[in-house]
Parts: C-alpha cells; structure tokens; sequence
C-alpha cells in the first residue's frame, strides 16, 4: 500500500477509498522489527479481534513497537522513495547491459520491485540465483570485491529483486556490478 501510495504520488486513502478492508505490515518496507494494522468496519475488526485472541495471538507492551512503526510512517515517503530510486536505477543497469541473457522491461519498474526476465544461458533461474549469492576467488581477483546477492527465482523465466530500507545505492550498484560480473562468465 504505501509503496503503490509513494509510487502514484497519492494519500494511502485514496487508493483503500473503496476496499473493505485494508492490512498494513510496519516491517515490511517501512522497517519496524514487527506490527501490522487492520482497519475496517467495526464488525469485521472485532471478529478478527475475537478470532485473534482465540487463536493465542496478542502481544503486551506493543509500545516500543508502535514507536517504531510510526517512525516508520513518519519517514514512509522518503525511504520508500530512495528504494524506488534504488530499484530503477538496478533495472537501468541491466538494461544498459544489453545482454542476451537477462532483460527488464523498465516501464514495469514502478516501486521497489524488479522482475528480471531470464533467457538463454542459465538453465534456470535458479542457476542465476545461486550464482549472484556465491562468492567465487575469480570474483575476487577479478573485482576486488566479494557480493553476495539475494535475488528470488520467480517463474520458469524471471526473478525477482525488492529494495528495502537496509539497502542503500552502494549495496545496488555492487548488485548491478555482480549481475554484470556473472553475465559476462556465462556468456564466456
């Protein structure tokens, strides 16, 4: 929701004007160690209070918490924006990288998430995943750096990338240079 809300440039009540219901996680992008909010009509919350407590779930002391949850809403716009800025400029990349083995379609990369296409070369993306985590000598000797990149195996021919407040623009640019890295040893 706030990424899509940062994303439009519109109020998070703009775009739940006509749902339900709405579920908002605090340690998702805006960084709280845990915490969600549930908002709806009064029947629909006190049934899913109800049923919250029948099921074991409640918490005491939430305050610090909820400290940490409103710092998050508080800086929500800035920080989801820097991940949006991070994750286009990764997909920027890969597209200036020209590479027949991987590609993005940059009029996709509205947030914080990058879905990279995967053709020819690796027998899957799983393969690709496992090389942009693995840490090789070659790499070391080659770039001066050991990168370790996590990136998630979508579909049959796409993977995944999502930006996060722990992940700066130095943290992207080694990604980018990690996915070149391997492009570049598939391709020889």
């Amino acid at each position: 929701l706030m990424n899509a809300a940062v994303a439009q440039d519109v109020e998070p009540a703009r775009i739940t004007q006509h749902c339900d219901s709405v579920s908002l996680c605090f340690s998702k992008g805006l960084g709280a160690p845990a915490g969600a909010v549930l908002a709806g009509h009064r029947e629909f919350v006190a049934e899913a209070w109800r049923v919250r407590k029948l099921l074991g779930g409640g918490m005491r002391q939430a305050g610090v918490l909820a400290a940490a949850a409103r710092l998050g809403l508080e800086h929500a716009e800035a920080t989801l924006r820097r991940d949006h800025d991070n994750a286009r400029h990764f997909a920027e990349g890969i597209q200036e990288l020209n590479s027949p083995l991987c590609s993005v379609n940059l009029a996709t990369v509205e947030t914080n998430i990058v879905m990279v296409s995967i053709r020819g070369g690796w027998a899957s993306p799983a393969e690709l995943c496992e090389h942009l985590r693995a840490v090789s000598e070659e790499e070391l000797a080659e770039t001066g750096q050991a990168v370790s990149v996590l990136l998630f195996p979508w579909s049959a021919h796409t993977v995944r990338a999502v930006w996060h407040r722990d992940v700066s623009a130095r943290d992207t640019e080694l990604a980018k240079n990690k996915l070149e890295f391997v492009a570049r040893k598939c391709q020889e």
